[in-house]
């Protein structure tokens, strides 16, 4: 079995070495000087058999200039690489033995001790430290309380004493308290020159300082005879609310003697600090007064000694969880203290809004929430298509914040090539998450692969979030049963990640409102009058005239919106939140789902109100004034007002493209192209399979042809919901005043999948598939044309889908000059192509598309025909947008329906009739 001193010396054996840098300086100071240059080179790359020259990635190459040598480093695509090279080449150069940096525990405790009587001396007071600041305002003090200080003031803000103590007992990187109980002891082999009472915690000179030290320590800034400190007071009790305190304190005064106070405490000796929470040059903390008995008890926790806790204090649960330290009792957080820039006091108010906005801000869609600053509307997406269309922060910056807010190490990425069979090279990323001893906790290898080595790594990062999100919301889920929780992607190899958040499982769910807010959550949803939807939202109103333009999945839409509280049956409305330009990518979970709800029904310069007793986990984050919203959740029934303007879609990459290029768009070119089919064969019925929002069969109604009869069917709701509206507002147009030139009389929706058999669907004239089937997967594709060719057996069937040779025209048509130099080659350029949308599943070249259309049509007996439309069929590459046209020569027989298996219902989603109207 392991004992306890060889547990220390492991983990003290595993912290970092020293870089060749801080090698170099700890030999050369500033007499070394680092120079980093831009270097320009050319790489060959293998394109099948071809090769050509392309521009490389940027590269720095760093000279380093020592007093007794100067060296070059090689070429690297990071310039700190390069630095660490250059310092690597002199260190062996020169021989250099980096100095061993870690004393023994008996050096280290000789240190120790001469650091502390080192702190006490007059050369030490007149430097700017923050110590020296504690020491001047102590000198205000009254009585034998002048000029003593917290030992645990000396504990936490000298580094050089944590990191003696460190060597020491490695404990006290998991827990600083013990600090404390070090120096003490240390202090007591200084009793000739400090005084200090292990009862009272304090520490002090024992002879005075010179009258020069003293007026220079006690020297301050006077313009202000009391100054009042906004803080927070966080209760012990996780049924006691936090609440907002103000901490006044006068110019003459020891502010921790203040605080000592207002937690009950005469003596500021018994205020212990927390580490700094947040920036590392942020003076926000925790203080609190714990009994001496648990004090004591960190001091019997020595290397050798038996370790007791026989404190009375309890456990603050919410506290401790900020910190990841014990904090015993109530505390008050609060930004406030001595830096090194001054000698004067340091503050800065502290609201319940910044302690909710610190708890939410370990929490990996809370970090994502707060770099929106939307709390009450922003959502850790579900899914990374391309670093143009993010907003935020990236995947892999929120992962890193994340490991740094629960002390794990960085997380380590590792670059994969793809073992697909590609004309490409694609990247696939494995991730691991390390404890802060580098133990494996988290290992995540998607297999998704990526032509971008940064994509793969936030893809990687944004799958391991995303699983953590739904821990932190289910954080009360056994550790034996985590497994059932993972996907295939994520192994957990270690319980470490969850000890410090599991301590906290009260705090689950968005961490507070399991706690504070389930019973006021509860209460309102329970006794709101509203009637509900399924989706949350009621009382939706949406205003102004329908401009067409509509956002879809793969469109950034820009929003204005605010949100309040509101009081049912009363004239309260508090404004929360209010952002006025909030652009997001539709169809990745970047909002929260009723919102995107609302505003995929919205076109831009339409306004839309409506409400939801849904109320967010993260209100009191938003709400400027805490107090009132708590007061209004606790007393009232209330509700979520939202209003919303959608002022900008910026479309998808493929429309965006192929609008560069061509005019009419190829969306018009390919209505256009069914119309000509549609007039020459004289069909009275079409059938649109995927029609989605209904772009085709709303297009028909303005020309004039035999159709009598249209109908779409789609297998998203939200698309035919959308078609149906644009539809009917066409159709009533027509019949109370303008007349289109149609000659329909009936059109019918249908919510069903293109790829199964309904009668519903047979016999129709002529059937349309336009950019349909690249969204589905490849043997679906291949379903859809045998289901639809052998069942549904249309007359004619015009199917259309994105020629991928194209792509090399549209996308060098969006490149800059110089871009186009570096890609001149055809081939290069289409091996580098990317899909026209993220959401296409394939796109297939000329002869791909040719043999899939000619194998249905010889299995089901039509005969097919190709063009396209966008370019010429004589000019390479042919066709943005390739077609195929089948036509059926044969009658269907009756019986050709009882062979189908099973008969698909679809359901009539919205049907018009001008007999009807």
């Amino acid at each position: 079995m392991e004992t306890k001193t060889e547990k220390h010396r492991a983990i003290a054996a595993k912290k970092p070495t020293l870089t060749p840098k801080a090698i170099i300086h700890q030999s050369f100071g500033s007499k070394a000087s680092y120079t980093v240059e831009e270097v320009k080179e050319s790489r060959q790359t293998e394109c099948l058999g071809l090769s050509i020259q392309q521009k490389g990635p940027c590269l720095y190459r760093c000279t380093l200039q020592l007093p007794e040598l100067s060296v070059v480093s090689g070429t690297f695509s990071k310039k700190k690489d390069a630095e660490q090279s250059a310092a690597e080449m002199a260190i062996e150069k020169l021989g250099i033995r980096p100095m061993i940096d870690d004393p023994t525990p008996q050096e280290a405790w000789g240190n120790l001790v001469a650091r502390i009587s080192y702190i006490f001396s007059e050369n030490f007071l007149s430097s700017l430290h923050p110590l020296s600041g504690h020491i001047g305002a102590a000198l205000w003090r009254k009585g034998d309380r002048c000029g003593s200080i917290p030992i645990s003031i000396v504990a936490v803000y000298d580094a050089k004493i944590s990191s003696l103590c460190k060597c020491i007992n490695p404990e006290v990187e998991s827990n600083p308290f013990l600090v404390i109980s070090f120096i003490m002891r240390a202090t007591t082999e200084l009793s000739g020159s400090l005084v200090t009472s292990e009862q009272h915690l304090w520490i002090r000179n024992q002879n005075p300082y010179s009258q020069d030290i003293v007026e220079s320590l006690m020297k301050q800034d006077y313009s202000q005879e009391c100054i009042q400190v906004a803080a927070v007071r966080i209760p012990s009790s996780v049924e006691k609310p936090v609440e907002a305190v103000t901490l006044r304190i006068s110019s003459k005064e020891y502010y921790l003697d203040i605080i000592a106070n207002d937690l009950g405490f005469e003596d500021a000796a018994n205020v212990l600090i927390s580490r700094n929470l947040g920036r590392a040059s942020s003076e926000t903390r925790l203080f609190f007064a714990a009994p001496k008995s648990y004090i004591l008890d960190q001091s019997s926790k020595l290397p050798n000694g038996k370790e007791t806790y026989h404190s009375d204090g309890s456990l603050n649960v919410r506290a401790s969880y900020l910190s990841g330290q014990d904090i015993i009792g109530d505390a008050i957080l609060a930004s406030i203290g001595y830096t090194w820039k001054s000698r004067d006091l340091f503050y800065e108010d502290v609201t319940v809004r910044s302690y909710y906005r610190m708890l939410i801000g370990k929490t990996p869609g809370g970090i994502y929430k707060l770099s929106r600053e939307a709390m009450l509307t922003a959502e850790l997406p579900s899914r990374f298509t391309t670093r143009a269309n993010w907003r935020g922060s990236l995947p892999r910056d929120i992962l890193c914040m994340f490991c740094r807010q629960h002390h794990l190490s960085e997380p380590v990425f590792s670059i994969h090539p793809s073992k697909a069979v590609s004309e490409s090279e694609m990247f696939k990323c494995e991730l691991k998450l390390l404890s802060r001893h580098e133990d494996l906790i988290i290992k995540c290898f998607p297999e998704d692969s990526f032509k971008k080595q940064n994509n793969a790594i936030q893809n990687a990062s944004l799958i391991l979030l995303s699983w953590l999100n739904k821990y932190f919301k289910n954080i009360l889920v056994p550790f034996e049963k985590l497994d059932e929780t993972v996907d295939f992607d994520i192994q957990i190899y270690s319980r470490n990640i969850f000890k410090g958040i599991s301590a906290c499982q009260s705090l689950h769910n968005g961490q507070l409102n399991a706690i504070e807010l389930h019973k006021i959550l509860e209460s309102i949803c329970a006794n709101s009058s509203y009637i509900i939807s399924g989706n949350g939202v009621c009382s939706l109103k949406i205003d102004g005239p329908d401009s067409g333009v509509c956002p879809c999945n793969g469109s950034l839409a820009c929003i204005s919106y605010s949100v309040s509280l509101i009081v049912e049956g009363e004239n309260i409305k508090e404004m929360i939140e209010v952002c006025n330009d909030f652009e997001f990518e539709v169809g990745v979970g970047a909002v929260i789902s009723y919102v995107e709800e609302v505003v995929m029904q919205m076109s831009v310069g339409q306004s839309a109100y409506f409400t939801t007793n849904s109320l967010p986990d993260f209100i009191f984050a938003s709400a400027s004034d805490s107090a009132k919203i708590m007061s209004l959740l606790s007393s009232k029934t209330c509700s979520m007002e939202y209003e919303i303007s959608l002022t900008k879609v910026a479309e998808p990459l493929e429309d965006r493209m192929e609008q560069a290029l061509f005019s009419p768009s190829l969306s018009k070119q390919r209505v256009e192209f069914a119309v000509q089919r549609i007039l020459e064969s004289h069909a009275t019925t079409l059938l649109d399979f995927g029609c989605g929002s209904g772009s085709l069969l709303e297009a028909l109604l303005n020309y004039s042809t035999s159709l009598e009869k249209i109908a779409g069917v789609d297998i998203s709701q939200k698309g035919l919901i959308r078609a149906a509206k644009v539809l009917n507002s066409k159709l009533v147009t027509n019949s109370d005043a303008v007349m289109l030139p149609t000659s329909v009389k009936s059109v019918i929706l249908y919510e069903g999948s293109i790829t199964k058999f309904g009668s519903k669907l047979h016999g129709f004239d002529i059937g349309t598939c336009l950019e349909v089937i690249e969204h589905m997967d490849e043997d679906q594709a291949c379903l859809f044309g045998d289901v639809a060719l052998s069942y549904f057996c249309p007359q004619i069937l015009i199917v259309s889908t994105p020629n991928f040779e194209y792509n090399v025209v549209l996308q060098k048509s969006s490149m800059t000059n110089q871009e186009q130099e570096d890609e001149s080659d055809e081939k290069s350029l289409l091996q580098s192509c990317k899909f026209r949308n993220h959401d296409h599943k394939f796109e297939w070249t000329r002869e791909q598309f040719q043999q899939w259309a000619s194998d249905i049509a010889a299995r089901h007996n039509y005969k097919v025909k190709f063009s396209g439309v966008g370019g010429s069929a004589d000019v390479e590459p042919g066709f943005a947008s390739q077609i195929a046209v089948f036509e059926r020569e044969w009658t269907p027989e009756d019986n050709m329906l009882k062979e189908a298996d099973i008969e698909y219902h679809y359901n009539v989603l919205w049907e018009w009739n001008s007999e009807n109207r």
